[in-house]
């Protein structure tokens, strides 16, 4: 019960990952609210919460709407007089469309795509974390996550996308230079390849070989659970230097490693920048990955490097 007397929000988490950090959050010890739109899968969420002993605020709660989510911010001022820990910005409207669209460039698509993806994931997550770093300001304290992805730093699944997740990444290091002075740390997770519900619908039981989908079929079946990136954020939380990791990317495998955790299924958690991994995904190099210690990794910086526009 680590984080006992913890009061926590998570953003989305009517199911996926948000259901997931929910999980993991309440498991040690502290009150969640969680937001969605619609009740029934809220409920559903908050009542294996409370299977798990944990303790749950399901609230209907529209990302897009900013009296929802200011309406939301004085419950937990009266509620709990103020005191608010965390913030997890994971809402996101997108997938559905993002899988509906794959293979079509931004010129063949609506242009709603954009809405569709970056209301909730990006203006919804600054709304949230404006409310959120009120309470959290005057009380000296307090973490902000948001929920990112590699499509931040290259191109992924399409243009909307890639937009939402670099300006979710820069959110999270600019709102940590202000708060950083205030006791505040701002963080960007970003998960590996997480075995959702909509992913288990749109990627693993598609059956089309040739479908642009397949190729992300071998990567999402070995993915995460929507737990992990709960497991890593309880422990980032009650990491004694997390102000020295503020306004940084973090990514779940980094986090695995520094807090020697494993996935709630007791597996080893995907390390996307070891060789071994990146040699799996060169046809002609995959035999050489047996061959290659899964120590051996690339330093994050290469990352940036390789995807360098200057």
């Amino acid at each position: 019960m680590s984080l006992s007397g913890w009061v926590c929000v998570v953003t989305g988490a009517s199911r996926g990952i948000g259901r997931g950090i929910a999980l993991q959050l309440s498991e040690a010890g502290a009150t969640v609210y969680i937001t969605g739109r619609q009740e029934k899968t809220l409920k559903q969420t908050a009542a294996e919460v409370r299977d798990r002993g944990g303790n749950c605020v399901p609230v209907i709660c529209d990302s897009t709407k900013d009296e929802d989510i200011e309406e939301l911010f004085e419950r937990i001022k009266r509620e709990q007089n103020g005191r608010l820990d965390m913030l997890v910005n994971n809402a996101y409207a997108g997938v559905q469309a993002i899988f509906e669209g794959m293979g079509k460039k931004f010129w063949e698509t609506d242009p709603s795509l954009w809405d569709s993806i970056n209301n909730t994931g990006l203006r919804g997550h600054y709304i949230f974390s404006v409310y959120a770093s009120r309470l959290m300001v005057a009380q000296g304290r307090g973490l902000i996550v948001t929920i990112s992805s590699m499509g931040g730093l290259r191109y992924l699944f399409n243009v909307p996308y890639g937009v939402g997740k670099a300006a979710c990444d820069r959110l999270a290091a600019d709102m940590a230079v202000e708060l950083k002075s205030r006791g505040v740390a701002s963080v960007s997770l970003w998960p590996g390849a997480v075995r959702t519900e909509l992913v288990s619908q749109f990627i693993l039981e598609k059956n089309e070989p040739q479908d642009v989908i397949s190729k992300f079929k071998d990567v999402f079946a070995n993915g995460e659970t929507t737990e992990l990136s709960g497991k890593c954020i309880v422990n980032l939380a009650k990491d004694k230097n997390l102000m020295s990791l503020t306004g940084k990317v973090l990514m779940n495998w980094d986090l695995a490693r520094r807090y020697r955790i494993q996935d709630v299924d007791g597996r080893s958690v995907a390390d996307y920048t070891s060789l071994k991994f990146l040699m799996t995904q060169v046809p002609y190099l995959s035999w050489l990955s047996v061959l290659v210690p899964s120590f051996l990794r690339l330093p994050n910086f290469v990352l940036t490097l390789a995807n360098s526009r200057f």
